[in-house]
């Protein structure tokens, strides 16, 4: 999916992505108000684009190449590209919901895995450490290091526990697209892959399985789910590489305190 070669921003254009970014993270706020149990997929997809739409930016996914919902809404197995659908939330299930924002040409890209009401032990931990590998891998997005440095910290940290890491879907770049050189896989070897330079600005977003890594498409060309069909999540920010600390351009903040 990632195309070109790798685009450095200036600091207008990491301005540009950092509002892009934080209308992406009030959009994820306001769908988090509605995540409950009852709750369909499609009303949070409606949610997120009228929100979206009315503060002046289009939805990243709807019609990218040819998806036809403004965010991913995938529920357990579900790794990444499920569609809205109006069949209900129920108590025990996750959802992951992924979404981008294009604001002023720029796009932001990030994903959050909800537990719909009481979930079972091992996956609440299968949340938390996947959101926390995310964080792993973001203190690695600094000059100097390398793409392999991110993905070997998000690794290191899931599959020691006992964690899958799907092998076939990565980070990438982002910025005028939504796609953009370099591809960030969550597996990798430290010092490998291209350099990370400032001005690079990426989407890091861990996928961990509770079982095995191995995934599968479904006939609609778009849901992919684990082979095992056991629960899959999935947590992701946009960020700019910086000489010291890597700058977190979209938040999870507006996220957490609707679940309050």
């Amino acid at each position: 999916m990632a195309t070109g070669t790798i685009q450095y921003k200036t600091e207008e254009e990491i301005d540009l992505m950092r509002a892009a970014g934080q209308l992406l993270a009030r959009a994820h706020g306001e769908v988090a108000a509605l995540v409950r149990e009852g709750a369909t997929t499609r009303q949070l997809d409606r949610r997120a684009e009228e929100f979206i739409r009315d503060h002046g930016a289009t939805p990243s996914f709807k019609g990218l190449y040819g998806f036809p919902h403004s965010c991913c809404l995938s529920p357990n197995s579900v790794v990444v590209h499920g569609f809205a659908t109006d069949e209900p939330l129920k108590s025990g299930d996750i959802l992951t919901v992924d979404c981008g924002v294009f604001l002023n040409g720029y796009h932001a890209d990030s994903a959050y895995t909800y537990p719909i009401g009481e979930v079972a032990p091992e996956v609440q931990k299968l949340l938390e450490e996947t959101k926390a590998s995310l964080y792993k891998g973001i203190e690695q997005a600094v000059a100097g290091n390398r793409v392999g440095d991110i993905s070997y910290a998000i690794q290191n940290y899931v599959a020691p526990k006992g964690y899958g890491v799907v092998r076939e879907l990565v980070g990438h770049g982002v910025g005028a697209k939504l796609h953009e050189k370099p591809e960030v896989p969550n597996y990798g070897k430290r010092g490998s892959g291209p350099l990370l330079q400032t001005g690079m600005t990426l989407a890091i977003e861990p996928m961990v399985t509770l079982g095995k890594k191995d995934v599968v498409q479904e006939k609609d060309g778009w849901t992919i789910r684990t082979r095992d069909n056991k629960p899959a999540a999935h947590f992701e920010h946009t960020v700019v590489v910086r000489k010291d600390k890597a700058e977190i351009l979209t938040s999870f903040d507006y996220i957490e305190k609707a679940l309050q």
